[in-house]
């Protein structure tokens, strides 16, 4: 048992180093700063999903430490507002229990929460090596919000306009229907039923 954890822990390592070098590798061939992606795979740790709580919250395993992982770059929508289970269901099937992803922490926040950033490992030859950031994945698929609030990441913008003139996720109905989650926590119990009427994921 403890020779299969040993294997299993050398082979998330080698996958950590295969992908760091990827995304690192491919900023030296260019000479551009370092990406987003690239800054968090140099600082990432393997992790195994154990949990998706909703679709930006998870609970993570790395090494012999369980912690409750808040994703940072995206808002998504709460468990009680529109779209929220579709999304967080959508992130589930993304996310099976024992996933191997890549971990990036950036800091805790005010209800002991890890913040960090979220890299998935890629199996396709053209993306050979290197690692997609699971905040623009759920952007780009119309799941949450973007959450930029200095402008560090080139594109994340653009990515939520994409999603909303596609109709994606919880832009089916268009954007002056979605109600971001921060101004959906402030609103009461009649407010919130108003909102739960009409469009559906």
């Amino acid at each position: 048992m403890k020779a299969g954890r040993t294997i299993l822990r050398v082979g998330e390592m080698a996958l950590v180093g295969a992908l760091v070098a990827g995304c690192l590798s491919s900023q030296r061939e260019t000479g551009s700063p370092l990406s987003f992606t690239a800054r968090a795979a140099a600082a990432a740790e393997a992790a195994r999903v154990v949990r998706v709580i909703d679709a930006d919250t998870y609970i993570v395993l790395s090494g012999s430490t369980t912690y409750r992982l808040r994703l940072l770059g995206v808002d998504a929508p709460e468990h009680d507002q529109a779209f929220g289970p579709q999304a967080a269901d959508s992130v589930a099937r993304l996310l099976p229990p024992g996933r191997v992803v890549l971990v990036a922490r950036a800091g805790m926040d005010l209800y002991g929460r890890t913040l960090g950033a979220v890299l998935l490992p890629t199996s396709t030859v053209a993306a050979a090596g290197r690692a997609v950031p699971l905040d623009s994945l759920l952007v780009v698929r119309g799941w949450a919000w973007a959450y930029d609030p200095s402008k560090t990441v080139a594109g994340r913008a653009q990515q939520q306009v994409a999603a909303q003139r596609a109709g994606l996720g919880l832009w089916k109905c268009g954007a002056a229907g979605a109600v971001p989650p921060k101004l959906w926590r402030s609103f009461n119990s009649e407010i919130k039923r108003r909102y739960r009427v009409g469009c559906t994921w």
